[in-house]
């Protein structure tokens, strides 16, 4: 490879590290064409599977400040940069290990974070964002419903005792009141 198109690929590796939310290094030793090609298709929405070359990888990572994969990158390796939604890669390149063994994950990043198999093995356990966006709308809904009950209840208590009065006034007539008494004597002067 030409110094000029090693540059190349470095800054090309380089920009899609920055782009992605997340990248998970594969070895996909043993996989044939066919598989590579089926394993890019279900990624393809939410990241790009791409087979690249150790030492163009690790100065690529190094100039955009990725660390994850120091003393990784061994043997046939390659990348899936995730634009989209992680957990959905991480399902994916679960899902495609399980029915292909070949396919190993060695580790990732997210967010700057370094990731091990098993934590993107645990990401790939996670729910999907949708998913967990309508469970908490559900809740804040409940929170709402309840918190609308709490605020009607002490004006619905307040109606029945009013209600309640005015049934037991109907029911014992109307109360005559007893004449105020005074101190004053009949036709007589206060003195």
């Amino acid at each position: 490879m030409a110094k000029a198109d090693k540059a190349a690929a470095i800054a090309e590796l380089t920009e899609k590290f920055r782009q992605s939310d997340a990248a998970v290094l594969t070895e996909y030793r043993g996989l044939t064409v066919a598989q590579l090609s089926q394993l890019r298709s279900s990624l393809r929405e939410h990241a790009t599977y791409v087979v690249v070359k150790n030492t163009l990888t690790m100065r690529a990572a190094a100039d955009a400040g990725v660390t994850a994969f120091d003393g990784q990158l061994q043997g046939p390796s390659a990348i899936a940069f995730v634009t989209g939604e992680p957990v959905e890669a991480a399902k994916g390149l679960r899902d495609f290990a399980k029915a292909n063994p070949l396919l190993v994950i060695k580790g990732g990043v997210l967010d700057g974070n370094t990731l091990t198999a098993a934590d993107i093995d645990k990401l790939a356990a996670l729910e999907s964002r949708e998913t967990l966006l309508a469970k908490f709308a559900g809740a804040m809904n409940a929170s709402l419903s309840g918190a609308a009950a709490l605020f009607q209840a002490p004006l619905s208590q307040t109606a029945r005792v009013v209600e309640a009065l005015r049934a037991k006034t109907e029911q014992e007539g109307p109360a005559t009141a007893p004449a105020p008494e005074t101190d004053v004597a009949e036709g007589g002067d206060e003195s």
